[in-house]
């Protein structure tokens, strides 16, 4: 597979691909996403960069997924399954798991022989994770809770509960595999496309998995959890930026002890996994690999953890072995050191560079422009920040002034001076949350992290929204800060 290598200059546009325009209640795979694509290319833009792709749960968090190698089935269109008559003209809302059924008896009457093919090849090749994906959402159907709580012979993998399983519900669990076939059918058709016109696909691999996930279920060595599943100590972070009493992510821990036995596997097939959908890959809460914030389980706020040793250089050096150039971009945001910044370097990752954080503290703020180093990626903010306007209006007069100062006291008005500044950075890759670029306040925001609630991951923009001149004005600004495609 040819890798992605990092070009002297490039920029993009950060965006989920759940808040595409289009119907139902988030963004898919569809017309909409080719849309986009063809305005990124039109603009000039080479990258498009998107949050974790995996099955989310009720709070529709991204980070907070049921697998760590499966598609969400939410983002599958369902057009395609329509115009080939494998499931009948309906609303274009959500697909139900019934909608699944009648698809893939439809596939099964209507579709050509080589299709039914890969069908069969794609089960065989991906059963590594796809055998345990499957009876673990048709278990979770089935029980309604969490898999710690199902009978102790499922709960434990027991090889008669779990064949018995298996042949008792061969068809469910076929129509799962069939909806993740379908999933990275329309995906790979969708990468094809963005490729052929100069668009990369930028992806976020979250470090740590949900507890009620088909990975914690199926591998429990790989944990720290106890004899019952569930976890005796979590993931989060300290106090910093975002929180003043840290945050509890309650994700469960890796035993990285037994990864390392193993030789790193889990990881090994979960980047090449996420190589197979995009050309190069973010690693969430890179920090975590050198050493991560333990919190009992039973402690209710993430300020009671302790630093404990990652696995270093051992798995990066593994994966590399394993899979050779790694095209991986280390979020390294938060309580950084100059271990994780040795070990960011010695593995050639380019770190991340958030201009919300550049106006605090001195002139030695990593984040102002002028300190950036080429190997990074520039960013106005992030998914877990305000919009840029909505982080200028709510910063104190002084701060405004001095950004203002910073910036030149620019005519165009906030976000513009900020995009400007992130395209003049030194960066090789310059990032621009798409709110940005439609000039939004802070009612958009797309995540406010350390909280819970409805408005969190559910933005969506409308294309009334995108001014008819946007792709002109950013083909001339991209070319002007020599990052035009």
């Amino acid at each position: 597979m040819r890798r992605y290598h990092p070009q002297p200059r490039q920029a993009g546009v950060l965006l989920h691909l759940t808040s595409l325009p289009g119907p139902g209640r988030q963004g898919r795979l569809g017309a909409e996403a080719y849309r986009f694509i063809d305005l990124l290319a039109s603009a000039g833009f080479s990258v498009w960069q998107m949050l974790p792709v995996n099955p989310v749960g009720a709070s529709a968090s991204p980070y907070q997924t049921s697998s760590a190698f499966a598609g969400d089935p939410g983002l599958i269109d369902p057009a395609p399954l329509m115009e080939r008559g494998w499931l009948a003209d309906r609303e274009m809302g959500a697909i139900s798991y019934d909608d699944y059924r009648a698809a893939l008896r439809g596939f099964c009457l209507h579709s050509e022989g080589f299709e039914r093919q890969a069908f069969i090849e794609f089960v065989e090749r991906e059963a590594y994770w796809l055998d345990d994906y499957a009876l673990f959402h048709v278990l979770h159907q089935e029980f309604g809770r969490g898999w710690w709580e199902w009978p102790v012979e499922l709960r434990d993998r027991t090889a008669q509960g779990l064949s018995q399983a298996r042949t008792r519900l061969a068809d469910r669990i076929t129509c799962y595999r069939f909806q993740q076939f379908l999933f990275f059918q329309q995906w790979r058709a969708l990468k094809k496309y963005a490729n052929e016109r100069g668009v990369l696909l930028f992806g976020d691999v979250p470090i740590f998995v949900a507890l009620d996930s088909a990975e914690v279920w199926a591998h429990r060595d790989l944990f720290e959890v106890d004899e019952t599943g569930l976890p005796t100590v979590v993931a989060g972070v300290p106090p910093d930026y975002f929180s003043a009493t840290g945050q509890r992510w309650g994700n469960p821990l890796y035993r990285w002890e037994t990864m390392h036995r193993t030789g790193y596997r889990f990881w090994e097939q979960r980047i090449k996994t996420q190589l197979e959908l995009f050309d190069l890959l973010r690693i969430d809460h890179f920090r975590g690999f050198e050493s991560y914030w333990a919190i009992p389980a039973h402690e209710e706020y993430a300020i009671n953890g302790c630093w404990l040793p990652g696995p270093g250089d051992a798995l990066f050096n593994r994966l590399r072995e394993r899979l050779g150039h790694l095209p991986l971009v280390a979020e390294d945001l938060g309580v950084i050191t100059d271990e994780v910044r040795a070990l960011r370097d010695r593995h050639e990752m380019p770190g991340m560079k958030i201009l919300q954080f550049a106006f605090s503290g001195d002139g030695d703020n990593p984040y102002l422009p002028y300190n950036h180093e080429r190997r990074s990626v520039v960013y106005t903010g992030t998914h877990d920040n305000d919009t840029s306007l909505g982080w200028y209006n709510t910063l104190d007069a002084g701060t405004q002034a001095r950004v203002d100062d910073y910036l030149g006291h620019p005519a165009e008005s906030m976000p513009w001076p900020l995009i400007r500044a992130a395209l003049a950075s030194r960066s090789q890759l310059a990032m621009l949350p798409m709110q940005d670029l439609l000039g939004l306040d802070g009612a958009h925001r797309m995540n406010t992290p350390g909280t819970i609630g409805e408005e969190n991951w559910r933005w969506r923009f409308s294309w009334e929204q995108p001014p008819p001149d946007l792709a002109d004005r950013m083909r001339s600004l991209l070319s002007l800060y020599g990052r035009l495609s």
